[in-house]
């Protein structure tokens, strides 16, 4: 609607010139009011608004709009017939008199509008405003009338179309949820299907009888309807339903790849198995072939976690998908676990005999560097051999005394190698690599 359209009240007499600008405006100003009161009663959200059975702060809001349009009209009336009488006085002249250019300048002018007391007491009293009064007011009217009306109606067109696709996604995910064997009680996400079940339909309940409750006005100084609405909830009911969505298709997918999963499961389980069998049979050799070390015990199979695959083979006999997925996730952890377990058992176990193995090609190693100098027979050489030979290649084995006539085989070597006076730098004489010692001891 428009702007005020005359001057203050008080003034001097209006020329005909002032009389005919000022009759133009108000002109305008009717006809953008006329305009946009049928704009109003043709709004859709109006008809909504009178048709619905409102609650809450949209009741409130509503009862008020009513009375500021029942105002309208009435105000819109007195306009209407205040401004055909100043045209009609207008018209009698094209050069109006004195007399009736101070009647123009009162009616346009002063306070010659009676019109119902707008104090919302309802006592019938009549007041006299201006013109450009009785235009503010409509203009405040109509903006509180348009802004609770397109308030309601983007609320209405916004959420309760959503809601609906929600629900329809809901229904579809619940039959694959029936489908699973994902049901309330029986499983968490069956639960939450239920709450935001229920949180949507209380949800479209409550927008539909209270649309002003869902609507967030745009900060500071707006035209009417500006704002927007308020999604929260709705927000919140997507994402615990998209949540729902994807605990059912982990649930489906388990029931696609279950068999593999298990035959893995198995497999995981028999080499664990067979690698501690294999540990314990070594711990038996251990013990019987190396003196003097401590070999840690091997622990027998994992029954618990056998009994516990039975479990899943029968949930998946039973098609008992959402118990299935939990428990396959737990148990494929748990045998990994297991089988690493079973490794480091194994090679815990069998760590002496490495010893031994290491120490043996060690002797070997420097056996031969002393045959390649044709030095195999010498005594001192020979008897130390010998008897390093003996401690390594009897049983039980004492491994630190083996070690120790290794490294005294080594140092004679050495000394027999590289006699006194030969090369500067400590190596053997031609060419001949130093003997080293190996692995670690």
């Amino acid at each position: 609607m428009g702007d005020d359209g005359a001057a203050e009240p008080g003034g001097p007499v209006m020329a005909r010139e002032e009389v005919d600008r000022a009759l133009a405006r108000f002109g305008a100003e009717h006809e953008a009011v006329e305009t946009s009161l049928y704009a109003l009663q043709d709004h859709a959200g109006r008809r909504l608004l009178e048709g619905a059975e409102l609650t809450g702060t949209t009741k409130e809001r509503w009862a008020r709009t009513e009375e500021a349009v029942s105002l309208l009209w009435t105000y819109f009336d007195a306009f209407t017939a205040a401004l055909d009488s100043a045209r009609e006085l207008r018209g009698r002249s094209r050069w109006p008199a004195p007399e009736d250019l101070a009647e123009l300048t009162e009616r346009l002018r002063g306070p010659a509008v009676a019109v119902p007391a707008a104090d919302g007491s309802g006592s019938g009293s009549v007041e006299r405003i201006t013109l450009a009064e009785l235009v503010a007011r409509m203009n405040g009217w109509y903006a509180q009338a348009l802004d609770t009306v397109a308030a309601a109606d983007s609320v209405w067109s916004a959420l309760p179309a959503r809601i609906d696709m929600l629900s329809a996604e809901l229904q579809r995910i619940r039959s694959l949820a029936h489908s699973v064997g994902v049901r309330p009680g029986e499983h968490p996400a069956g639960d939450d299907l239920e709450r935001t079940t229920a949180e949507l339909t209380a949800l479209r309940a409550e927008v539909v009888a209270d649309p002003l409750a869902f609507w967030v006005p745009a900060g500071g100084s707006s035209a009417p309807g500006g704002g927007r609405p308020d999604t929260v909830r709705y927000d919140r009911a997507a994402r615990a339903l998209e949540d729902v969505r994807r605990e059912i298709d982990a649930v489906l997918q388990v029931r696609q790849d279950a068999e593999q999963r298990l035959m893995r499961l198995r497999d995981v389980l028999s080499r664990a198995d067979r690698t501690l069998a294999e540990a314990r049979t070594a711990r038996g050799e251990v013990l019987a072939k190396i003196a003097a070390v401590e070999v840690p015990a091997v622990s027998g199979p994992p029954t618990a976690l056998y009994e516990q695959l039975a479990t899943a083979a029968e949930h998946r006999r039973h098609a008992r998908w959402h118990r299935l997925s939990p428990l396959l996730e737990s148990l494929e952890e748990r045998a990994d676990e297991e089988l690493e377990r079973a490794r480091a058992s194994l090679t815990a176990v069998t760590a002496p005999l490495a010893v031994r193995a290491e120490l043996r090609g060690r002797l070997d190693a420097y056996r031969a560097r002393v045959a390649r100098r044709g030095m195999a027979d010498d005594p001192l050489l020979a008897e130390r051999y010998d008897a390093a030979r003996r401690l390594l290649w009897s049983a039980p084995c004492d491994l630190r005394a083996a070690e120790q006539a290794v490294l005294r085989y080594r140092e004679a070597a050495l000394e027999a190698l590289v006699p006194p006076g030969g090369p500067a730098d400590g190596g053997p004489a031609g060419g001949e690599p130093a003997l080293g010692d190996g692995g670690p001891r």
